[in-house]
């Protein structure tokens, strides 16, 4: 794709979405949408009730910023409740999870680098020790 193909700017009719078991996902830095070649950026609106259990980016590292509600957020076995303003800084190949126990929807922006690898983007270990004792896995 020519550089004059990708974006400078990304608006709400531009950005794209994924629908995923954890809420919508709208994307608005990523190869193919922007020239960035080192960053991802999306917007997760995560509704109550759901989690983007544990997890691992093989070869990303990763920044969570809440926008508006609260993270119940978890790196490797330490949590803490995130508000809005606040981040969490998961290095590359660590384990966490985004859960949201509380009445209201949580919106985060993730931002994740680099943004081309050549493996799985994420290996899901909700379901193995011992993190299925912390957090009991949720089915969507």
């Amino acid at each position: 794709m020519d550089r004059r193909d990708l974006l400078s700017f990304v608006t709400a009719d531009d950005m794209v979405v994924d629908e995923l078991p954890w809420g919508p996902h709208e994307w608005l830095s990523r190869p193919g949408l922007v020239g960035a070649e080192e960053l991802l950026m999306v917007r997760v609106r995560m509704p109550a009730g759901k989690a983007h259990q544990f997890h691992r980016h093989p070869e990303m590292e990763e920044i969570i910023y809440v926008v508006s509600g609260q993270a119940e957020q978890w790196v490797e076995q330490e949590s803490r409740i995130l508000k809005p303003g606040e981040i969490a800084h998961i290095p590359k190949d660590v384990i966490h999870g985004t859960y949201n126990p509380f009445d209201e929807e949580l919106v985060f922006l993730a931002i994740l680098s680099p943004a081309k690898i050549d493996g799985p983007p994420l290996i899901d270990v909700y379901e193995e020790e011992p993190w299925c004792q912390l957090k009991e896995p949720m089915q969507f």
